[in-house]
């Protein structure tokens, strides 16, 4: 709903232009915006005036319009001081009418995207609302989600919806306090480089200018309304299997998730039983954290001996004590393709675990 405030600026705005002094009552006479110098239309005139069929009145050198919503009379208008009174007055009427239009379809807009990522629509429903508030159903989008690293975040909300406007068919919403939702318009010839652009773009812009610290994760590109809700989805488990898999990223794409998506989508019991197989009696957590460590970057340097014990600043030879020190205690030598990628998998397996423990507790 159109506020107080809005409606003040508004007819201040006319009256500088114009002259002519200005009020706005509701259906019950209460004051919600004047100019007036002196004095203001009396609750009983405005009451009258509103209970009969008349568009407009003038009474005690006052002209008085009622101002509709949906064909409902919302407001009244008052206006008076000089000779085109009646002529200004219906500019109001009019610029004030569009007024509680624009801003009635932004809050439905909002409610409407809201509840179309979350399913809670029809698909009838979908699409007579959505020509009912002038949303494009045919039309490439993408969803990006922002996680701000604190809750209610407004000047990172603000920012977004001054760089993304609706004027070019994006809609910003949420569904909560910590995550904001980008509902991108793309052209026809836009691809997944052009999300990375729009991606980074945004964490750079809040990182530098809101001042705060974000992660941006998005969805595939959909072509149909009805699909938005799907690159939601793909965007929220995107960002979290960043935060299980690949945690040094700040931007994470759906569509390069890998295997971090298939793990994440395994049954807890049946990682257990994986994990139970690779390991046996030696559990992942009694691996030291050096172990690991030389681990993950013999992973980074596609299992090259030379280069991973560069990197680590250690001899050859205490590398390879390292790796032959882990299969001792799991049986896999990561010097081994095979090996390597069962490792592999199992720490990532090991971690979801982790992330689904701390959910529950």
């Amino acid at each position: 709903m159109i506020t107080n405030q809005i409606i003040q600026t508004s007819i201040s705005e006319l009256c500088a232009i114009t002259k002519m002094e200005l009020c706005v009552a509701d259906l019950q006479g209460n004051l919600v915006a004047q100019t007036y110098r002196e004095g203001v239309v009396s609750r009983e005139i405005v009451m009258n005036f509103a209970a009969s069929e008349a568009d407009s009145q003038v009474i005690q050198d006052q002209h008085l319009f009622k101002i509709y919503d949906d064909d409902l009379p919302l407001y009244i208008l008052a206006a008076k001081g000089g000779d085109d009174t009646y002529m200004i007055g219906k500019i109001a009427v009019s610029q004030l009418q569009n007024l509680i239009i624009a801003y009635k379809e932004k809050v439905d807009r909002n409610s409407f995207f809201q509840n179309l990522i979350l399913d809670n629509l029809l698909l009838v429903d979908i699409y007579n609302r959505a020509k009912k508030l002038h949303i494009v159903a045919e039309q490439a989008r993408a969803v990006f989600v922002i996680e701000t690293k604190t809750e209610k975040d407004i000047n990172a909300r603000e920012m977004v919806s001054e760089l993304y406007s609706t004027q070019n068919g994006d809609y910003i919403t949420a569904v909560d306090e910590q995550h904001i939702i980008l509902i991108k318009a793309l052209e026809q010839d836009e691809s997944y480089e052009e999300l990375d652009e729009v991606a980074r773009v945004l964490v750079d812009m809040l990182n530098s200018e809101a001042m705060t610290t974000v992660r941006v994760a998005y969805g595939t590109i959909v072509h149909e309304i009805k699909d938005i809700s799907k690159s939601y989805k793909e965007a929220k488990m995107a960002l979290d299997v960043g935060k299980i898999f690949y945690v040094e990223k700040v931007i994470i794409a759906y569509n390069t998730l890998g295997i971090g998506r298939l793990i994440y989508q395994l049954p807890v019991n049946l990682c257990q039983i994986f994990i139970d197989e690779i390991f046996g009696d030696h559990p992942p957590a009694e691996i030291d954290d050096e172990i690991l460590t030389t681990v993950n970057k013999f992973f980074e340097n596609n299992l090259n001996v030379s280069e991973t014990s560069r990197q680590l600043y250690i001899h050859r030879n205490t590398l390879v004590y390292r790796i032959e020190k882990l299969q001792k205690s799991t049986g896999l030598d990561i010097r081994v393709f095979d090996d390597a990628l069962t490792l592999k998998i199992a720490l990532m397996v090991v971690n979801y675990m982790k992330y689904v423990d701390s959910l529950e507790y």
